[in-house]
């Protein structure tokens, strides 16, 4: 196909319908859950990956934004009453805004320093959120539930629909993101990634593309904290606490950082996992902790990015072996000419 962008809008356009037939094939709520909490996380850690994958910087205080995201949604809701959309589009306007207040600090910033950064500033959120308790309602979250009036014929309050609406919007996402990585601006963060020096020779500002992913990266990770705090009615300071962004890192490790789709493998393997240790051990926290260090020290690498390597290691070596043959045929031939 010719154009990148219609082959990535066919391509969210099957997984959309692929993920809105799996109702009709099952009548397990545990699986609409699953996909709906799939699609919050998704969103928040291919969010990291902007900042992480392609931009080369680790932030481990990303789930500012995706709290963030959670309680705007949440106190919008609550005190205005407006429709559903136009109250996520305020909300992602608010992301980033803090956003570029938190980044235009942070980016100034070099690897551990603004990694350790966006982590102080996450955990000022964080205590804000727990002090400010006529508004958040401190460390027992939003009380009273989230309204969710009906917009469009689409009434979120039934399961069934609240789940084709985070579907809708986890593709819609995906494919935002991926038109971002794949546009000349995703090709100048990488070039400031890779050399940042070189890239301000050549006349790149640095500061602002690093500003802009930053930006960027908020802006969906909030949209993220918007679908949990659908599926839960509510927001919680755990969804500002630095064990979110930390999760968000695995999720990133376990998927990879190279392909694209590398974070969403990562979220349904730690969702996987964390519900089958869950069940079946105690000390559930120690033996996925094990699983992640035998994925990470393992493979070396994501699971995405292993299996890509792979498969072009396996194709380089095919070419080789069809070049090396083409070569003995020529040589025979000539050998048979020249006799």
């Amino acid at each position: 196909m010719k154009s990148p962008a219609l082959r990535d809008a066919l391509f969210g356009l099957v997984a959309f319908l692929v993920l809105a037939a799996l109702p009709l094939l099952t009548t397990s709520s545990a699986l609409i859950d699953f996909v709906i909490r799939c699609a919050a996380l998704g969103l928040f850690a291919t969010s990291l990956n902007l900042l992480v994958g392609y931009g080369g910087m680790v932030s481990f205080g990303h789930g500012l934004f995706f709290g963030m995201g959670a309680y705007s949604f949440g106190i919008i809701m609550q005190r205005t009453g407006m429709p559903i959309p136009l109250a996520i589009l305020l909300t992602m306007a608010v992301a980033a805004m803090v956003a570029l207040a938190v980044g235009a600090i942070c980016v100034r910033l070099k690897e551990i320093y603004f990694a350790f950064v966006t982590l102080a500033f996450q955990m000022l959120v964080h205590s804000m959120i727990i002090a400010w308790v006529p508004v958040t309602g401190g460390d027992q979250g939003l009380r009273g539930g989230i309204p969710r009036p009906s917009f469009l014929g689409i009434n979120l309050a039934d399961q069934k629909q609240l789940y084709l609406f985070s579907a809708a919007l986890l593709v819609l996402g995906l494919l935002a993101m991926r038109h971002i990585v794949s546009s000349p601006f995703g090709y100048t963060l990488r070039m400031v990634r890779d050399n940042p020096t070189r890239a301000g020779f050549l006349g790149v500002d640095v500061y602002r593309t690093r500003l802009t992913a930053f930006v960027l990266a908020g802006v969906f990770a909030s949209l993220g904290g918007v679908v949990m705090s659908l599926f839960v009615s509510g927001a919680y300071p755990e969804f500002a606490f630095w064990t979110m962004s930390g999760e968000a890192v695995f999720i990133v490790m376990l998927g990879g950082t190279v392909a694209f789709l590398g974070p969403m493998v990562g979220t349904v393997l730690l969702l996987l996992l964390n519900d089958f240790v869950t069940r079946v051990a105690e000390h559930h926290g120690l033996v996925l902790g094990a699983v992640i260090l035998l994925f990470a020290l393992g493979l070396r690498k994501g699971l995405l990015d292993f299996v890509m390597d792979w498969r072009e290691a396996r194709r380089t070596r095919a070419q080789a072996g069809s070049a090396g043959k083409d070569k003995m045929a020529a040589a025979d031939k000539m050998e048979r000419v020249a006799t």
